[in-house]
Formats: structure tokens, C-alpha cells, sequence
């Protein structure tokens, strides 16, 4: 056989093994008689859990977007620092307030997040 099918065959396998011991987490339990006000709070904790998750994919996007572009700028500032190092303080000027800008707007991100959590 070829190197191919048996690494094919190996790895569904594995999916096979893991989906059979995923299975029982997916069973669905009987669900017990619940209040109102049981249900209030059980809703209340979904919205706060929904708010959270929001708030890290938000966070991680704006933190991954900016150090992407961080390293982007950095990377070509020294690129063109090393083709004219006489124009030296004029790139590094203009990369430092491009950082800034980069960085503000992964505070105001921050900010926004913090409006989610804690006033929605």
C-alpha cells in the first residue's frame, strides 16, 4: 500500500476513536421542570457567558490585527532604513506615529469591550 492510503486510513482511525469517545458528552440529558424564574437566571447566565466570548474574539481580533500590522511596519521601516540610511529619522519618525495609530486603535477595541462586558 502507499504511504498515502495507510496515513489516510490512520487518520480516520482517529477521527473513528474520537468521535466514539466524543459521544457520550453529545447525549442530551432529560430535561427537569423549570420556573420562571429558573429560566430568568439560567438566560441571564447565557447572555453573560455570550458577552464574554464576544468580548475575547473582539480582543483577540483587534490584538492580532494591530501586532500583524505592528510588525508589518517595523519590518518595512528597517527595510527602507537599510536602503537609505540617510532618510534614518524621517522613517523612523513617520513608523513611530504609525505605531501609535496602530496602537490606539487596539485601545479604543479594548475600550469597546469593556462598554460590552459591563453597560450591556
Amino acid at each position: 500500500m502507499s504511504k498515502l492510503l495507510k496515513k489516510i486510513l490512520v487518520l480516520g482511525g482517529v477521527l473513528a476513536l474520537a468521535l466514539a469517545l466524543a459521544l457520550p458528552a453529545l447525549a442530551d440529558s432529560p430535561a427537569a421542570p423549570q420556573s420562571d424564574e429558573t429560566e430568568a437566571v439560567v438566560q441571564a447566565d447565557n447572555t453573560i457567558g455570550l458577552k464574554a466570548v464576544a468580548a475575547g474574539i473582539a480582543v483577540g481580533i483587534a490584538a492580532a490585527g494591530g501586532g500583524i500590522g505592528m510588525g508589518l511596519a517595523t519590518a518595512h521601516a528597517a527595510e527602507s532604513i537599510s536602503r537609505q540610511p540617510a532618510a534614518e529619522s524621517k522613517i523612523r519618525t513617520t513608523m513611530m506615529l504609525g505605531l501609535v495609530f496602530i496602537e490606539t486603535a487596539i485601545i479604543y477595541a479594548l475600550l469597546v469591550v469593556i462598554l460590552i462586558i459591563f453597560v450591556l
